[in-house]
Formats: structure tokens, C-alpha cells, sequence
């Protein structure tokens, strides 16, 4: 359906950003231009969105990156995912009279990634100064940027929770007392102050290499975690759970954490071959769509006709069912299994003309799975702030998307989706594709002195054992966090990614398919009508599972509608423009030079790609 796009499809020589603001695009841009590589430039931009977007974001935050030196044979992660703290046990969480691991406060705090895993990225392939990467956020943090819509609106929804449980985050985010308004400066001095002490130590040594070294140190061994551990330690947090609770985090717990540094999981699908993350990570249950869509003629399919949606989703479903009972880092995974064509023809077997309707984990190697508790989507219960009294959840209560795939938070600070990404391609040949995420404003309370609240990705492990994401101490939640890397015929290609939590390997699914098989370029791609289904079980709280859902843009053709709840799929039409906050970056020879691309999403009006 090539034609019409909101924006060109950006093209030129030099180099390219895109990613979830406008700002932050023009940060690495900046960094380029002057002379910085795209390890660099993705530094400095993921460090500006966290100032950007801390209703997405924040520095205490989570931060996986697929970054792909120029001429690699494949790409590396930085695993920017960090671990639960040794005092985090099922048997804790039971003794609280928990059965799922709450979804705001202290207790889902896990070792904050996302300093460590740009630093990093920036230290081991970076040319810049530290303080060429932190400039740019500590500019936009005590000068000042301007509000987009959605921060005060998150800030409204956990207004009350600010006054009267966290008074901290009160401090930060209702300057005067009231709710900042969008479109006017918003400053936040206290982590500027953060970032120059943190500078300032930096460079009390010589040498790059050896102030971002002191940089980590400042933060996971010095002051920062000092802060944390007393104020998670020493301090009662009231939660969604509806009761107040102290912290597991330690600073110890940081001290003992160094970023991972690991080789990619891949598939092999035509000319391409595409790199995710581990299975600490969402990222393999792409890999395993598209091993099962291999064997499908989608060439042959209209991208928005009914064949195309039904298929996708079915593939998306048995990946997911895998997904949520094979994937963790509590336990081994069979992923080698998993990966195989063998078992993407079993799963592929299962594929119907109708819609499933079942939780369909499959059993590599023959081992039989363990189910995770699944919830029917408006069962589980959401409590009065500062009650403890349970009421029914909001129909969002699950976190329902609004019309950017951004999350709606509840008045208890329950979401899912939260997140920004950002791909960068420069002169050279470097690529990366990260998705920061985690330490957002409305999930946990502001640490005194900081400037900023800490990831809750702890969530997303079960109390239930035998689960490779059960909760158990110093592992990995099995996060949705998941940039993407393909290459074509052998050469890094592409950098790609989305906000969105359980929809982000949903929409990037689509933008792959759309550009390998149906003739789009990546603005054609990322424009398309997109959609998603809940049938796996969320993995933000309530955790709850919408069996048989697919939620459409209402741009699809109503013969398309027609046809597939006729097969069974219970389709909901959301707004035409509702669906994904992708972005991407590629680059390919022209003759003897290369040409990159660039393009973003224009959902939500804040999106945006820089490339000449």
C-alpha cells in the first residue's frame, strides 16, 4: 500500500536519529554533528528523554541496547535490565499476604540498569566526554523544556497519591502545589544537582575512560545508592496493594550489579537475519513469529486484509504462550528448542481458520510446560488510596492504551507501557537500537535529594514457582523491554523499536513484515494501520489475560472487520491513529557509498526523525 505518508522517509549520507521526542532526536543529531558516533549520540539522547519523558522514563530506569560497531559480524547487547535484590523471595512476598508482586511502591525495585548500561555502551565504543553526554539532560532539567499533554495528565491521575502518600514526588511534580500545565517549562533542579555532583566527582580523575568509570562507581558504590538504600530501607511506601511496605533494595544489592555485556539471540527469515535480546527479555517470542510465518505466503497477502491480521495474530498468540511459561532468568530456558524450524512447524500446525481462544504453550524437547495464574481481564481488584479497601479495578485498570500507545495510569499509579525508544545510524556505519523504560514518575516515590523514583520491573515476576520468571533473588524480571536489529544479506541493516509493553514486539512484528514483504519503506511501514491482541496474559499488574481480543485501527476496511470477527477473533476498533510509537533507522550501499534512512512515528505528535 505504498502512497500517502505523514513524513518522508528521511534519507542521506552523514547520519540519523529517531526516536520518541523531538528534543532527544536533536540532541543526537547534535552529537553527531559534531563529530560524535552513534554509541555517542544514543547516550546523550537516551539520557535528554529521561528528562523528557519521566512519565516513560527516568534515570533509575531500565535501558536493554543492541548496538552494532561498524563491520561487526553481529551486534551485542548491553543489558541495561538490572536484577532483583537478594532479599526479594517468593517466601517475603507471601509472608505480606501477596499473591502477585505489586505494580507501584518499593517492593518491585529492582537494581536500577539504565545509568549503567549507557555508560556503559558510551565507555567501551563511545568517543565523546562524559560531560558532552550529560549536558544536554542537565541543561533540560534546571532550564527548563516543554511539557507534551500527556505528562501533566499523568501527574493529574496520581495527584492525590503525591499528596498524600508521597510527598517527595509532591515536591517534584506539583511545583506550587498544582499540576504544571502542558506546553510550559518544566524544570526539575534536583536532578540536574544530581548530574553535576555526579560530573564534578567524574572529573576530579583524567581520562574518559576513566571518568565514566568513576561515573558508575558515584552511582552503583557511592552516593546514589547510599541514598536509595536509605530511603527504601528506612521508609514505609504505600502501594497498590492498598498497604505501605519498606523497601529490599540495598545498597549492596548495587554494589555487587556490573552491566552485562551478552551476545544476541537470532533468527534467520529471507535476506534477513534479526537480533533481540535474551530471554530475560521478550525479545525471542519475535524470533519465534516470525519461524512460524515463515512457512505462510504473506507476500501474496493484502497487508490490511483479513488473511494477513488473522494469521499474524495467531502467530503472535503461540509465540506469547511461550513467552509466559518458557522465558525468564529464574530458571534454564530451552531456547535453542524453541528457536528450531521444528518446533515453528508444530506451532505453526496449530494454526487454524479460526481464532484461538486458548492459552497454547507448546513443549519443547517434550518438557511440559508450567502455566503462570491467568486472570480474566476486570477480575482482579484495585484498592482506595490510602485505605487498603479494595474496589473493583476501572475497565483500564490493566492499563489500557490510549490513542499513542501510551499507558493510562490509574489514580493508584497502575500502567503498563511506559517507554521510549530511540535507533541512531552514523557515517561510519554504527548502529544502535535501544529502549529505555522503568523509573517512572507515577510508579514509585521520588528518593529525596535525587531527583527521580526507581524502576518496578519487579512486577513482572510471578509467585508461583517452577515459572523461569518466578521471583527469586539477584535474577532478572522477564522484561518487555525489547529494541530490534536485522541484518539484510549479511550487513547490518536495520535499527528498530517501540514503546508499548506487551504490544512492543506486536507492532514491531508488523513494521518488519510490512517492509520485508509488502513494498514499504519505513515511514510507509511505521504509518500503516497497526494492531494488537491481549489474549497473553499482561505482564504489568493486575496480569490479567483478554482471551480472543484483537484491537484494530479503525483505517482497516470494515470487509476486513467483517471477516475476522466472523472467524471468530472479538475485534475492538480504536481510533485511526491508536496503534505503536515505532521508530527506526537503516543504512544501505548506493554504488559505492551508503545512503541511511530514517523515520518515526507520528501518533501522539511528538515522535520524530533527524537525518542528512
Amino acid at each position: 500500500m505504498p502512497g500517502f505518508t505523514t513524513r518522508p522517509e528521511l534519507r542521506g549520507t552523514f547520519g540519523a536519529v529517531a526516536s520518541t521526542h523531538w528534543v532527544a532526536s536533536s540532541v543526537g543529531m547534535g552529537v553527531l554533528e559534531r563529530g560524535g558516533n552513534a554509541f555517542d549520540a544514543a547516550a546523550a539522547s537516551g539520557f535528554a528523554l529521561q528528562v523528557l519523558e519521566p512519565h516513560l522514563n527516568g534515570p533509575a530506569g531500565d535501558a536493554p541496547i543492541i548496538a552494532c560497531p561498524a563491520g561487526a559480524d553481529e551486534p551485542v547487547v548491553i543489558c541495561g535490565q538490572g536484577p532483583s535484590p537478594a532479599a526479594a523471595t517468593m517466601e517475603h512476598m507471601r509472608g505480606l499476604g501477596l499473591d502477585l508482586v505489586p505494580g507501584t511502591g518499593f517492593l518491585p525495585a529492582c537494581v536500577p540498569g539504565a545509568f549503567g548500561a549507557w555508560l556503559t555502551m558510551l565507555r567501551n565504543w563511545g568517543t565523546v566526554s562524559l560531560r558532552e553526554v550529560l549536558e544536554p539532560a542537565i541543561f533540560y532539567a534546571r532550564e527548563g523544556h516543554p511539557l507534551v499533554p500527556r505528562i501533566p495528565a499523568a501527574i493529574t491521575s496520581v495527584r492525590e497519591l503525591f499528596e498524600t502518600q508521597w510527598p517527595s514526588s509532591a515536591e517534584i511534580y506539583l511545583p506550587g502545589g498544582k499540576v504544571p500545565e502542558a506546553g510550559h517549562l518544566f524544570r526539575n533542579p534536583a536532578l540536574a544537582a544530581t548530574y553535576e555532583r555526579i560530573l564534578a566527582d567524574a572529573e576530579t580523575v583524567s581520562g574518559r575512560e576513566a571518568q565514566i568509570q568513576r561515573a558508575l562507581d558515584y552511582w552503583y558504590r557511592g552516593p546514589v545508592a547510599e541514598a536509595i538504600d536509605r530511603f527504601y530501607r528506612g521508609t514505609e511506601c504505600w502501594d497498590v496493594s492498598g498497604r505501605s511496605h519498606r523497601g529490599l533494595l540495598s545498597a549492596q544489592d548495587m554494589a555487587e550489579w556490573e552491566v552485562p555485556v551478552e551476545r544476541p539471540v537470532f533468527a534467520d527469515y529471507g535476506r534477513f537475519r534479526v537480533f533481540k535480546c535474551g530471554a530475560w527479555s521478550q525479545g525471542p517470542s519475535f524470533l519465534q513469529a516470525i519461524n512460524i510465518l515463515s512457512g505462510m505466503d504473506l507476500d501474496s497477502m493484502d497487508p490490511l486484509g483479513p488473511d494477513f491480521v488473522h494469521v499474524t495474530a495467531e502467530a503472535i498468540k503461540l509465540a506469547f504462550a511461550d513467552r509466559d511459561c518458557w522465558y525468564g532468568d529464574s530458571a534454564p530456558v530451552p531456547l535453542e528448542a524453541l528457536l528450531s524450524p521444528e518446533y515453528a512447524a508444530q506451532r505453526r500446525a496449530l494454526i487454524s481458520d479460526t481464532a484461538s481462544h486458548e492459552f497454547r504453550p507448546g513443549s519443547p524437547k517434550g518438557r511440559a510446560p508450567v502455566l503462570p495464574p491467568l486472570h480474566v481481564a476486570g477480575t482482579r481488584k484495585e484498592p482506595r488510596i490510602g485505605t487498603g479497601e479494595p474496589t473493583v479495578a476501572r475497565e483500564d485498570a490493566r492499563g489500557g492504551l490510549d490513542h499513542a500507545g501510551e499507558p493510562q495510569t490509574t489514580a493508584a499509579g497502575t500502567h503498563r507501557g511506559d517507554t521510549c525508544h530511540v535507533d541512531v545510524v552514523d557515517r561510519w556505519g554504527n548502529m544502535v537500537s535501544a529502549t529505555p523504560s522503568g523509573g517512572w514518575l507515577q510508579s514509585s516515590p521520588v528518593v529525596p535529594g535525587l531527583g527521580f523514583a526507581l524502576t518496578v520491573r519487579g512486577q513482572m515476576f510471578w509467585l508461583k514457582e517452577g515459572l523461569a520468571s518466578s521471583m527469586a533473588p539477584r535474577v532478572r524480571p522477564r522484561t518487555t523491554l525489547t529494541p530490534s536489529f536485522a541484518y539484510r544479506d549479511g550487513k547490518p541493516y536495520l535499527a528498530f523499536g517501540t514503546p508499548g509493553g506487551d504490544q512492543q514486539e506486536q507492532w514491531s512484528l508488523l513494521l518488519f513484515l510490512h517492509h520485508a514483504h509488502h513494498g514499504m519503506n519505513l515511514q510507509e511501514a511505521i504509518d500503516a494501520p497497526a494492531f494488537h491482541t491481549d489474549h497473553a496474559p499482561a505482564s504489568f499488574w493486575p496480569r490479567e489475560t483478554a482471551y480472543g481480543t484483537l484491537t484494530l485501527e479503525n483505517r482497516f476496511p470494515a470487509a476486513t472487520v467483517e471477516e475476522l470477527r466472523r472467524r471468530g477473533h472479538q475485534v475492538t476498533l480504536g481510533d485511526a491513529w491508536s496503534e505503536g510509537r515505532l521508530s527506526a533507522c537503516s543504512r544501505e550501499a548506493d554504488g559505492e557509498r551508503h545512503v541511511v534512512k530514517a523515520a518515526a512515528n507520528p501518533r501522539g505528535m511528538q515522535g520524530y526523525a533527524v537525518a542528512r
